[in-house]
Formats: C-alpha cells, sequence, structure tokens
C-alpha cells in the first residue's frame, strides 16, 4: 500500500479546472493481470440561479496494468464556467482517459511474453514407451542405447516411398527407440540423405536419438581396403549427406587384412579428436581381429571399439554364442545384432522351400591377400551361389518351422514376434536391429517385447528341443595330452 499526493489549487478561467487537494490512494494488486480502465459517468450537479458557484462532479477511476491496479478514489472537480464549458470539459476528459486506456493495452501486450511458434519447438520424446523397451550401456561406454533399434537396409529400399519411410522412422522414435543403424552399403547414398532430411524437418534433440553409420569397403568397390585415406573420406561423406555435426557411432564393415591394424585405430582416433563421431566398433569382426584391434588401442593410446555388430538368430548362432563370450567379457566390448528374421516365417505352411537363405552368412567364405582383377573376380564368382540343400535337409527345416509356428500360437504371437523375442533373451545382447517396411509391421515386431518375460527355462528348453542345433564348445586340446 502507497500513497501519492497530488495537490493542485483550482484555477479559474474558461479553460481551468480545478482539483481539490484530497488524497488519491494508490493500490498495487497483483492479481489481476488483464488491463482495465472504466471511467464513471460525471454527474452534472449545477445548482440553480448561481453562476459562480461551484459544482462538484464525483468519479472514480480504475486502472489495472499487468503490473498492479491503480485506483483513484473520489475527487472533487470544480468548474467556474458555464455549463455548456463544463459538458465540453467533461467530453475531452472521457477521450483523454480513452486515449490512456488504449495506450495501456499496446504497453500491456508489448512487455507481455511472445508466445513461440509451435513450428520453431524442438518435438521431445513420449513418456511412454512401448512396454518391454529397456536401455542399456553399450559395452564399456556410457552410451544408452534401446534393446531394439531400427535397421534401415529395407526401409529405405527402392519399393518403399519417402512418406512410408518417415512415418516408420516417426513410429520408431516415438515408440522409444533411440538407434538408427544405416549404412551406404546397403542402398546407396539413399538412406543416409533421406534420414538427415527427416531429422532436419522434425527437429528432434540431437541427444535423443543415436545415429550409426558403417565404412564399408569390397573388393568390387573401388575404394578398396581401410586405409586412412578411405576411413576419412567415407566419414566426412556420411556428415555431409546426414546434415549432421556429428555421427555417434562409426562401425567398420569387415576386417582388412591388407591394412595394419594401427593404420586404422589411428584412423579412428583421428576422426574422433576432430569430433567428427563420438565412438567406434566393429562389424561381422572375429574375436581374433577384435583382439588385435583392442591390443592396438591399448599400446597406442587410442579409443577403444565399443560394439561388435553381427548375425544372429535360430539358425545362426556359433558365433555369438561360442566365439564372441570371451571378447563381451574379457574386452567389455557391445553386441549388437542384426537379421533375427532371416529364417524366412513370411513362407507358407507346406511350402517345400527353404526362400530366405540369403544373408551372406549362409554362402561359402572367402578371403584373399591380393587384389588382382582376376583372383578378385574369381571370389566373387565363388561367392555368388546359395549353396543347395537336399530334400531330407529341406524337410526338415520346414519341420521346424512348423513346429515353432504352433508354439509362436500358444503365446498367442506370431512367428517373428517369437524370433525377436528369442534373440532378446541372450544376456549378452546389448541391442536388436529390426527392419519394417511398413508402420504396421514395426508395430508387430515390437510386440515381442511382450514375449520376452513369457520365454521361462521350461519354453527355452523346447525351443532347444525343436531347433536341435545348440552349439558345443570344442573340448580343450592339451600339449601334455598329445606328448
Amino acid at each position: 500500500m502507497m500513497s501519492l499526493n497530488l495537490l493542485n489549487p483550482a484555477s479559474s478561467g474558461a479553460s481551468g479546472y480545478g482539483v481539490s487537494s484530497r488524497r488519491c490512494n494508490v493500490r498495487f494488486q497483483q492479481r489481476n493481470r488483464t488491463p482495465v480502465t472504466s471511467v464513471e459517468s460525471m454527474e452534472d450537479q449545477q445548482s440553480s440561479g448561481h453562476c459562480g458557484s461551484s459544482q462538484h462532479h464525483e468519479h472514480s477511476i480504475s486502472v489495472s496494468s499487468h503490473r498492479g491496479s491503480v485506483h483513484l478514489p473520489e475527487t472533487s472537480i470544480s468548474a467556474s464556467n458555464s455549463s455548456a464549458a463544463s459538458s465540453h470539459q467533461q467530453l475531452h476528459f472521457a477521450s483523454r482517459m480513452g486515449e490512456r486506456q488504449a495506450t495501456l493495452a499496446e504497453k500491456e501486450d508489448s512487455l507481455s511474453p511472445a508466445v513461440p511458434s509451435l513450428l520453431h519447438l524442438p518435438l521431445c520424446r513420449q513418456t511412454n514407451p512401448v512396454p518391454g523397451l529397456r536401455y542399456r550401456n553399450l559395452g564399456k561406454s556410457g552410451l544408452r542405447v534401446s534393446n531394439v533399434g531400427l535397421g534401415t537396409w529395407v526401409t529405405f529400399s527402392a519399393p518403399i516411398s519417402e512418406e512410408v519411410a518417415e512415418d516408420i522412422i516417426v513410429m520408431a522414435f516415438e515408440s522409444g527407440i533411440n538407434v538408427f543403424d544405416l549404412s551406404d552399403g546397403y542402398c546407396g547414398p539413399r538412406a543416409e540423405v533421406s534420414l538427415g532430411r527427416i531429422l532436419r524437418q522434425r527437429r528432434w534433440r540431437r541427444s535423443s536419438y543415436i545415429v550409426i553409420t558403417k565404412i564399408y569397403w569390397s573388393y568390387r568397390s573401388e575404394e578398396r581396403g581401410l586405409s586412412r585415406k578411405h576411413i576419412i573420406e567415407s566419414i566426412r561423406a556420411s556428415l555431409d549427406r546426414l546434415q549432421l555435426d556429428y555421427i555417434d557411432v562409426v562401425l567398420i564393415h569387415r576386417a582388412d587384412p591388407m591394412c595394419p591394424m594401427e593404420e586404422v585405430v589411428r584412423a579412428m582416433n583421428h576422426v574422433i579428436d576432430h569430433g567428427w563421431i563420438m565412438y567406434w566398433g566393429t562389424s561381422r569382426w572375429s574375436s581374433v581381429e577384435i583382439s588385435e584391434a583392442y591390443n592396438n588401442c591399448r599400446q597406442f593410446n587410442c579409443p577403444l571399439p565399443i560394439c561388435e555388430q553381427s548375425e544372429y538368430h535360430f539358425l545362426c548362432r556359433e558365433k555369438i554364442e561360442i566365439s564372441l563370450p570371451e571378447v563381451y567379457n574379457k574386452l567389455g566390448v557391445g553386441l549388437m545384432t542384426w537379421s533375427p528374421l532371416t529364417m524366412g516365417f513370411s513362407a507358407s505352411k507346406g511350402e517345400e522351400t527353404f526362400p530366405n537363405f540369403h544373408r551372406m552368412s549362409f554362402k561359402k567364405k572367402f578371403s584373399t591377400v591380393t587384389w588382382p582383377d582376376d583372383e578378385a573376380a574369381a571370389a566373387t564368382k565363388e561367392n555368388a551361389y546359395v549353396p543347395r540343400m537336399s530334400a531330407e535337409e529341406v524337410q526338415r527345416q520346414n519341420g521346424k518351422l512348423r513346429e515353432i509356428s504352433l508354439m509362436a500360437e500358444r503365446f498367442g504371437c506370431t512367428s517373428s514376434q517369437l524370433a525377436i523375442a528369442w534373440t532378446l533373451k541372450n544376456e549378452h545382447v546389448h541391442s536388436v536391429l529390426i527392419g519394417a517396411i511398413s508402420p504396421e509391421q514395426l508395430y508387430e515386431h515390437l510386440q515381442a517385447l511382450q514375449i520376452v518375460p513369457k520365454l521361462s527355462a521350461a519354453v527355452m528348453l523346447d525351443l532347444e528341443r525343436v531347433l536341435d542345433n545348440k552349439p558345443i564348445r570344442p573340448p580343450m586340446i592339451s600339449t601334455l595330452a598329445m606328448r
């Protein structure tokens, strides 16, 4: 509460009016935020028969701004002019108060904070991820990834339109998935260009998603090997296509027997020091190659690889369950798996073929230490076929598919969901990469997260009985026994 003394001597004349020396209490109330200005009509109480008699008009003025309200109580105004002049002065006073009201409204609009446009606000992650989605550190790093990631090898393929691909990416992000795996070796540069465009348009927070790309090379490509030149040029080209400031994880797709491991780890150290990438890892490396890279990183004080990406499903288990556990436990390298649905559950019942044996794991491996054109062509030709299975083997595999389908029906899920849940059951798997060609298929695959708790020890034993392909570690060879 505060009071202001407004003292004005009464003036005489045709154009003057006086204000009595009464105190005007000014009150500031913080509750009212809307400017309201009211002017009561001034009562004309003119005494008849006396021209010079004093005339009193009682009025109340209430002005409220964004900081508070100002109340001016009754003030006596004496007019010494005639009734016509007094009416003119009243109209002039009312017009001045109207101008003051407009001025206060303009000040209120200018002082009030501007409401930002929703188009410029970054969208945040939904607070309700898919039930069963979990986050864990990838290897020994502090990078937390979702246990299900989105692989874009089919999302950005030629038959899928840009609109459908964007719907799949948005649905995956809103479901809680924060891992997006891509490579220019899948479908050319379209995957990186399209994903970069979607991320720019959606304006998601950069810390809310993880982009994983690969340094891809093959014996048929122009950039052969993993030289320092090829590594740096590949990463800079990926940054230009993605239009990002940095890439979270870069994986080296297949080791190069012709390039020294020291050059590879020093090149990855160089790009990390420049801030182009945050982490690096491997893809389709053997445990011996990963151990060699680990030792070189320790020797030359370079960042360690944090993950290995390998194929893992019902019919491809030996590497994940036999060869790589030593890498997980001793070196602390994380594991990301891909292709959980290679088995071809889309085949109809009774079909006498096993059509989806098209992955590289079922083809004959080859390796060479030289790159002449004739040897590379011969190796490519040798590797360009899918081995045929005998009729008995085909029937046996189809029988396994039928039994797995029956088990999935008992759980009230599809065979694809059961395959994904079985992969997630492995405690060494940090993230499973799934693909989708439509939002409906992605939604179906994500429901596999709710099947994982139902896979008890008894159910896993039933699956092992049906598959009958559990890898067995070979016995240790003792040099003393050989003597």
